[in-house]
């Protein structure tokens, strides 16, 4: 008995190996270069468009858009076929749009001159397009895969287990948190030691190799786990979205989300009926796609975790993150290429730190405990940042329009600020060291004001990624069976839509001097969110939410429930 156990466990832990690798390479790791290709393609755009911003601006606007638009339509298809399937096409699709991708930017960079003498430059501009576009279903291809692999398939290896759970998220956050850092750096090298050209066939080349790794480990954690494929409420005839929908009123009865979709699994067979001719209809089936993405929102507003997943949407609409705005920020303050890098990598050691913390927090306090303890953790660093908008060195400035640049613009008085010193010059999804800015740096009369700014956005990312943890172990836990798929399109769909404001936000007050005014706002969005949690939570724990041990967790440690545990 002993030795089956321990060979159980042994199989356990490689198969978690396993998922962990093809979560972190099939989404975002270090296996395909979907990482490389996130960085590298701003950098691709601008250099194809005469250092130019519109192809990049025009790229991300497509990408938000369309994940924003097809976000509950990709999960329902998640969700409406089989496990292997799913995983295996969006993984053929994704890997073969950055290939198709690469080669087509290596003949554009190849023969660009010729090109552009072609029909007077329409040739050119179809290959814009057919870029943008390829990269777009990338992108898309990408985020199905990241909803079934991350949302779907790790939930059902770690059965009930929600420790194991939690320690599984937990590994592939920190692997991608370094590979977030490891990748553009090895992409760089390769562009500056070499050529664009030689980059993208480098990027082709590799995700062709580790499309096959990925695509021999997903069969290999098929066949080791049983249970993916069983998928609860998959029938000969696929349901309706809006029929496996559960209305709040199954929250209310006191039924766990598995008890509440074991019914639907039951009466599936009546729900079955052939088709009406209303449902053969041309029209029907034309407008299937807005009846799913209606079913889809509807779907998720009905979900017992509904303001967990909307206060995880609302840290999206900050400027206080390592991304191109906070780095252009950085870049009229004085701060050169070196000093950010090193940031950054602090930054991405705090963020390893969150993860660190979550699990250890979270065996101590519970999961809903501990996205309210690391809401309050952030929120209290964020605090630093505010007092940097009022400190010595800060260019906020009310009596300058945050629309100066944008108004002066449209009615031509003056040109578009200097890329050096325009936080819209930045838009580009890019690395600190994409581009250092080649004039002098203004000199700056104190430093306190950056400095109390990325020492409030570091220490943030503590809470930020524990609480990022939080709720995705939350949706991963709560969410019936049957509609995990909709349920995190919805969710990816949400937190573009805050993400695309918060570039909006910034386009329309680009001037450095109402950074201060943009930090006050992000700070106001990311409270919003952290009230919207605690109102989650409340309502989930009532007074036992300030216990830092409830008598709840400690029977959850001597004698697991069957059902996993949120409290």
């Amino acid at each position: 008995m002993d030795s089956s156990g321990a060979n159980k466990t042994c199989c356990g832990r490689s198969i978690s190996r396993w998922i962990a690798l093809i979560q972190d390479g099939g989404a975002h790791g270090p296996l395909s270069g979907d990482r490389m290709w996130n960085f590298a393609v701003a950098v691709f755009l601008v250099e194809l468009y005469g250092n130019s911003l519109l192809l990049t601006a025009v790229y991300g606007l497509v990408v938000a858009g369309s994940v924003l638009l097809l976000g509950a339509i990709i999960g329902d298809w998640v969700d409406r076929n089989p496990r292997l399937k799913v995983a295996q096409t969006s993984l053929l699709v994704q890997n073969s749009c950055v290939i198709v991708c690469g080669i087509l930017l290596m003949v554009v960079f190849q023969f660009k001159e010729q090109l552009v003498e072609l029909y007077n430059g329409w040739i050119l501009t179809t290959c814009y397009i057919l870029v943008i576009t390829i990269a777009n279903i990338a992108n898309l291809a990408s985020t199905a895969t990241s909803i079934t692999i991350q949302r779907d398939w790790v939930v059902v290896v770690a059965g009930q287990d929600s420790s194991k759970l939690a320690d599984m998220n937990a590994t592939v956050r920190i692997i991608d948190q370094l590979t977030n850092i490891l990748a553009p750096m090895l992409v760089g090298q390769i562009m500056a030691f070499g050529s664009h050209f030689i980059g993208c066939g480098f990027i082709a080349g590799w995700n062709l190799c580790s499309m096959c790794l990925e695509y021999a480990l997903l069969w290999k954690v098929y066949q080791k786990t049983p249970a993916l494929a069983m998928k609860a409420g998959q029938k000969e005839q696929q349901q309706e979205l809006k029929q496996l929908s559960v209305p709040k009123g199954n929250s209310d009865n006191g039924q766990s989300p598995e008890e509440s979709s074991q019914p639907l699994m039951d009466e599936a067979p009546a729900v079955d009926k052939p088709d009406t001719p209303q449902q053969n209809g041309f029209c029907y089936q034309v407008t299937e796609p807005l009846r799913t993405l209606k079913s889809g929102w509807v779907a998720y507003y009905n979900q017992n975790i509904f303001f967990a997943g909307m206060s995880l949407a609302f840290l999206y609409m900050t400027v206080l993150g390592f991304d191109c705005i906070t780095t252009g920020y950085a870049y009229t303050q004085g701060l050169n290429g070196s000093v950010l890098s090193l940031l950054m990598g602090a930054s991405a050691v705090s963020g390893i730190c969150g993860t660190v913390a979550f699990t250890w927090v979270r065996k101590k306090c519970g999961l809903i405990r501990t996205g309210f303890i690391s809401g309050v953790a952030q929120l209290s660093c964020l605090m630093l940042c505010v007092v940097s908008v009022f400190s010595p060195g800060s260019p906020f400035d009310l009596s300058v329009s945050p629309f100066q640049d944008l108004y002066t613009h449209l009615i031509g008085e003056k040109t578009l600020p200097e890329a050096d010193h325009s936080l819209t010059s930045v838009l580009t999804g890019g690395n600190a060291t994409t581009a250092a800015p080649a004039a002098e740096q203004p000199t700056l009369q104190s430093y306190m004001s950056v400095s109390l700014l990325f020492a409030g956005v570091i220490a943030a990312r503590v809470g930020l990624w524990s609480f990022d943890l939080t709720v995705t172990q939350l949706i991963q836990e709560n969410v019936i069976e049957s509609e995990r798929g909709v349920i995190n399109g919805v969710q990816n769909s949400m937190n573009y839509l805050l993400d695309l404001l918060h570039f909006i936000m910034v386009i329309l007050a680009p001037n450095p001097e109402a950074f201060g005014l943009l930090v006050v706002i992000s700070v106001t969005f990311v409270a919003m969110g952290h009230i919207m949690y605690f109102r989650f939570a409340f309502k989930s724990l009532g007074n036992r939410l300030f216990l830092c041990c409830s008598p709840e967790q400690k029977v959850e440690t001597v004698d697991p429930p069957s059902l996993p545990t949120t409290v």
